[in-house]
C-alpha cells in the first residue's frame, strides 16, 4: 500500500493553491471558506420546513402531563 492517485492529485492541488496565494494569505483564505461553509449551512436549515427542523415540537400534549 502506497500513496494513490487521488492523495498525488491533491497534494499537486495544494502545493498550486500555496504558490498562488502564499503562506501568509493561506490562514486567511481557510477562515473564508470555513465562514462561507458556515453561512451555507445556515441557509440550509433555515429553508426547512418547522415540522424537519424540530422535532421535539410535535410531541403530543398528553404525553407531557404528568
Amino acid at each position: 500500500m502506497g500513496i494513490g492517485k487521488v492523495e498525488i492529485i491533491l497534494l499537486i492541488v495544494l502545493v498550486i493553491i500555496l504558490l498562488f496565494v502564499g503562506a501568509k494569505k493561506l490562514p486567511e483564505l481557510a477562515r473564508g471558506i470555513g465562514q462561507s461553509a458556515k453561512e451555507l449551512k445556515k441557509g440550509f436549515t433555515e429553508g426547512l420546513p418547522d415540522e424537519e427542523e424540530k422535532p421535539e415540537a410535535k410531541k403530543s400534549p398528553s404525553s407531557t402531563k404528568k
